[in-house]
């Protein structure tokens, strides 16, 4: 029988069901109220919400019930682990289709990364949507793995899963109409474009709305927010590892422009997922922080998918997707089990399904550096004041500030009374020697460096520390890895994960993952990083140089406001 006519006899209760989940209540999206009723549903589709009789009865007992949840805007890379087991990980705390951005692994492998992502993702009981990535690099100031052009993204834009092209990081380049930029602008056509823009306004903020920008992650104030909902835009209000932008922004969220506002996460690291959830946890901030938990799930589930063009997804209808999941309680939304295309995939916060490993040649070995020794970290002064990278807590922007330093013989020397730390950014893709070399407050790290090959965007080689020598073998362990993030102490190796997939990603299950990244937090903190930073998060995003105020590349100290590099040392 053909499928339609067959889903009108189930509909119209001429013909059983194969699945009816029995005694729900729903939450109706469309309507913003709960619904006591049924839920029947024939192969992937739910075709009838009422009173239904199913081959196989499924009672909810009452429990609530929900569309799957959506993450607007996420990098899987940023998870350290495989989209294999990102899926075991997000999956059972609700979410069942997600907006990836593979930018990060882009940046080190090109297409052969994006490729790689598409291809993992696959088959998993998670909905992989991709958004080509817009910028790699990032900017023209930093060295990446790979350069991505239109006629590179062109041989990928009309993959069924990809819906357009990531975020747009470089907004100077659109707003002074970069051609190299206005053609991935025409090649993404009627395709949706993320945005990237922090701190834009005014006529700027026309000019890269104008240019075919969609949606904003980057927002930390609701006056930001609120300009960019009136131009049309939605806002993804974000709730990572290290940028937390929830509470803050949904101050400004209202009955009246909440259609425009969706959930993403970003950048999130195993452990705050298993501990706090995913979208999940958006939900559960939101409701706390005075949000109606209906319109809270409104925000996961039906404002993204109209958002990206997901049709049939995001709602308890008729015709949609069996993406659902079943919740005890709405104000702690703890989720109980999860559907995927009407089969449970996860129940109790455990996954019921698992994932293949495989091991792609093309995204390994991405580490290729000269020999380094302690006077190419030496960082050389014209004076004794100098600008300085100031850590924000529970945020990717920094400051510029101005210090007086420690010097000995025209060099920066440290001084354990100040809390100045040396960062260095070295070049791991090509070998083209490139350090860049800068100075860090309010990181405080005691006798010990951290280095890692995860540093947004280009992941280059990133390291801090208060002295060269452990700086030095934390470089040489993470070369021996083939990528990672170490901690070195005293002279020795504390504790290392690799990271052999781009340098970016473990080839581990997420449990082994999570404890050893854990144990390293604990060192970290240990070692006196400060308490209010995510460590290895905000280090990586160090190295960025399209979030304000002033960050490092491979290239040298760049200020994001003049967006331009400016020197270390300041002339008296």
């Amino acid at each position: 029988m053909d499928k339609i006519k067959r889903n009108i006899h189930i509909a119209t209760g001429r013909k059983q069901a194969s699945i009816v989940l029995k005694n729900c209540k729903i939450i109706n999206v469309f309507t913003e109220e709960i619904i006591n009723a049924d839920i029947a549903i024939e192969e992937d589709v739910i075709v009838g919400i009422g009173e239904y009789e199913g081959k196989e009865e499924i009672n909810m007992n009452g429990k609530y019930v929900a569309p799957g949840l959506i993450d607007a805007h996420v990098h899987i890379e940023s998870s350290m682990l495989t989209p294999g087991e990102f899926s075991r990980t997000i999956v059972p705390r609700g979410t069942t289709t997600i907006i990836a951005d593979p930018h990060e692994i882009a940046n080190v492998c090109g297409l052969k990364g994006i490729k790689y992502i598409l291809d993992e993702s696959e088959k998993l009981p998670l909905s992989v949507y991709i958004m080509l990535p817009f910028c790699v690099p990032a900017t023209s100031f930093e060295n990446s793995g790979a350069v991505l052009e239109a006629k590179e993204l062109a041989t990928l834009i009309n993959h069924p899963r990809v819906l357009g092209l990531g975020e747009l990081m470089d907004y100077p380049a659109v707003i002074n109409g970069d051609e190299k930029i206005i053609d991935k602008i025409n090649l993404a056509k009627d395709k949706l474009i993320d945005g990237h823009g922090p701190e834009i306004s005014d006529k700027e903020l026309n000019g890269y709305v104008v240019a075919g920008t969609k949606t904003e992650h980057e927002c930390s104030t609701v006056e930001e927010m609120i300009e960019r909902l009136r131009l049309g835009m939605y806002v993804q209000i974000r709730e990572g590892s290290a940028a937390r932008n929830l509470e803050t922004l949904i101050k400004g969220v209202t009955k009246e422009n909440s259609s425009r506002c969706i959930f993403c996460t970003d950048d999130r690291h195993p452990e705050d997922i298993l501990v706090d959830g995913h979208i999940d946890n958006n939900i559960r901030v939101a409701i706390k922080n005075g949000m109606s938990p209906i319109s809270a799930v409104k925000m996961a589930t039906l404002n993204a998918a109209q958002c990206y063009g997901l049709k049939k997804t995001g709602a308890i209808a008729p015709g949609y997707k069996a993406d659902l999941i079943v919740i005890d309680d709405l104000k702690e939304f703890n989720i109980t089990k999860v559907y995927k295309e009407g089969i449970c995939v996860a129940e109790n916060g455990k996954a019921l399904f698992e994932v293949e490993v495989h091991q792609n040649l093309s995204v390994l070995n991405t580490v290729h550096i000269d020999p380094i020794d302690l006077e190419k970290l030496q960082i050389n002064v014209k004076s004794d004041i100098a600008n300085i990278i100031k850590i924000l807590p529970h945020s990717l922007i920094t400051e510029k500030v101005v210090r007086k330093i420690e010097t000995e013989n025209g060099k920066f020397k440290f001084r354990n009374q100040l809390d100045m730390l040396k960062m260095a950014v070295i070049e791991r893709h090509k070998k083209t020697g490139n350090i860049g070399l800068a100075l860090v407050e309010d990181f405080k790290l005691k006798n010990a460096a951290i280095a890692s090959t995860v540093a947004h965007d280009s992941h280059n080689i990133i390291v801090i520390g208060d002295n060269d020598e452990d700086m030095l073998i934390a470089i040489d362990e993470i070369a021996k890895s083939g990528g990672g993030i170490t901690i070195c102490s005293n002279g020795k190796v504390v504790k290392t994960l690799a990271l052999p997939i781009a340098g970016l990603m473990s080839d581990m299950p997420i449990e082994k993952v999570n404890t050893l990244l854990k144990e390293m937090i604990e060192i970290a903190y240990e070692l006196g990083v400060n308490k209010d930073i995510a460590p290895f998060m905000t280090l990586a995003f160090l190295a960025l140089p399209v979030i304000p105020k002033i960050k490092l590349t491979d290239m040298g100290l760049f200020d994001v406001e003049k967006f331009d590099f400016i020197e270390l040392s300041i002339k008296e």
